[in-house]
């Protein structure tokens, strides 16, 4: 006797068709796996894997030139890093964020000096480690 289950996704699955059509250069459509992944990465606890799904749409996002929506990721996935100590990862998704305020033409913004503020502090704070 079969059970109808409904099938399990695999977030790795996932994350690689995401790869796979962001490489291609289908970016919405990469976009869309990887907020699914990160969903999923997310419901089993991986929080590095679910930030990466983040930063990787962030980065979509980005080359769609859809500034607000990449900050707004980039952000999240720092955040996420950040509370898990992948405080490099969240660096790096600091100033992707500060990078897309200036491609917006925020340049001059208090938030992108804000940003560069915590930016600077971070490599401070990791070149002592």
């Amino acid at each position: 006797m079969s059970e109808n289950k409904p099938e399990k996704k695999d977030p790795l699955k996932i994350h690689r068709e995401g790869t796979a059509l962001s490489d291609s250069g289908k970016y919405e459509e990469a976009i869309d796996k990887f907020l699914e992944a990160s969903k999923l990465y997310m419901e089993v606890g991986n929080i590095f894997d679910t930030s990466y799904m983040l930063f990787k749409a962030a980065e979509c996002s980005f080359l769609l030139k859809d500034y607000e929506v990449a900050i707004e990721r980039f952000l999240k996935a720092a955040d996420l890093s950040f509370e898990k100590g992948y405080d490099r990862f969240g660096l790096g998704a600091l100033e992707y964020a500060r990078d897309c305020y200036k491609a917006a033409g925020k340049k001059g913004d208090k938030k992108v000096a804000e940003l560069q503020k915590k930016i600077e502090e971070l490599k401070e704070k990791l070149s002592k480690m």
